[in-house]
């Protein structure tokens, strides 16, 4: 009997990088080994790329391993380690067909528009706002002067670069915006780095530390009020999602509440007024045209119920995929399951590489 002609792969090669050199590697790690397990393989030839904390790329061995005996035998969190390569040799594969790219990276080096601008100069499509929209939502500094131009309302803040703080800094900084204040390395998420301070000598050290991760920082007055967050998914027709509100478990959202201890409480959709819900979906539309977003975004505000009202807190460009993240509850909640909101980002991911490639093309 003659042989049977084999069948075409016709699925699309999924690089998924995960890892990072940003203090975000661990969220990183984690948020892939979600996303690895839920993707389809009928739909996707899946190949794990990690980025190590020193900056070298590498195939993820146990991811691979793990994949090859079936998604359920992923771990919960991936290791970026394995056989080192060249980010040029991750990103070109040859013989694959149609190649899209994951960027599952959180902070510099990663969300920041560097890793977006390689896969740009490689000709690939990746999932995600594209080189300027990441830079610009990357640094919270910047992102808040874009919505200042734009109109959209956000908390009193000043930005600072390291040469231009003096001893008298932190007094200055209580007499124009109060105590408390929120102290932000600029370039960072996850809330990293993030501290309130009530005294000046609390400011003092908050200073410090949002130093040690950034030579840009910014101070926000505290907000009293609700923390309401919105998904945004598209390209030029962008949706929303329902609304939710994230109540801390902690005395504000930070890291650990975010990623450790699981404290924090979601809300989905948050007990808002059908005028409130649709006008911080509208505001989040809007903050997400204003800096350039594209594919996904997670779009956080304050509530100050019987004050401003909505208040833009900052944009995500790669909002976590952990199991106790908002965005794929957001999307859940709003009738998108968590393979299909995959399905959907890359498809995304494929219509703008194709638009933007006939604008380009010669």
């Amino acid at each position: 009997m003659a042989a049977e002609a084999s069948t075409p792969d016709e699925r699309i090669n999924l690089i998924v990088i995960f890892g990072g050199q940003s203090a975000e590697h661990d969220v990183s790690c984690t948020t892939a080994a979600h996303v690895l397990k839920a993707a389809d393989p009928a739909k996707y030839r899946i190949t794990p790329i990690g980025i190590a904390r020193d900056g070298r790329w590498a195939l993820a061995t146990e991811a691979h391993q793990a994949l090859s005996a079936g998604p359920d035998a992923l771990p919960g969190r991936l290791l970026a380690d394995g056989e080192i390569i060249e980010p040029t040799v991750a990103v070109t594969p040859s013989g694959l067909g149609r190649t899209v790219v994951v960027p599952l990276l959180h902070g510099p080096l990663g969300e920041d528009g560097t890793v977006q601008g390689m896969l740009e100069l490689a000709g690939l499509p990746y999932v995600g706002t594209g080189v300027l929209g990441s830079a610009v939502a990357m640094d919270k500094a910047m992102a808040k002067q874009i919505a200042t131009v734009h109109g959209i309302p956000q908390a009193r803040y000043l930005a600072f670069r390291a040469d231009e703080l003096t001893p008298s800094s932190p007094t200055q900084i209580a007499e124009e915006l109060g105590l408390p204040v929120f102290v932000k390395p600029a370039n960072m998420g996850s809330s990293v780095g993030v501290t309130k301070a009530k005294t000046i000598e609390a400011l003092r050290d908050a200073i410090e530390i949002a130093l040690s991760y950034d030579e840009w920082i910014v101070v926000e007055e505290a907000i009293v009020g609700r923390e309401i967050e919105v998904g945004v998914l598209g390209n030029l027709n962008p949706r929303v999602s329902l609304p939710g509100e994230i109540v801390p478990g902690a005395e504000f959202y930070d890291y650990a509440d975010k990623y450790v201890e699981d404290g924090s409480q979601s809300i989905i959709p948050a007990q808002l007024t059908a005028e409130r819900t649709a006008e911080v979906q509208a505001l989040a539309l809007k903050s997400f045209a204003a800096l350039r977003c594209e594919g996904l975004s997670r779009v956080d505000f304050f509530f100050e119920e019987g004050g401003r009202g909505f208040l833009l807190n900052e944009i995500n460009t790669m909002p976590g995929f952990t199991p106790i993240s908002m965005y794929p509850k957001l999307w859940i909640a709003s009738g998108l399951s968590y393979r299909d909101l995959i399905d959907e980002l890359v498809q995304l991911a494929m219509e703008r590489h194709s638009r933007q490639r006939r604008n380009t093309a010669r």
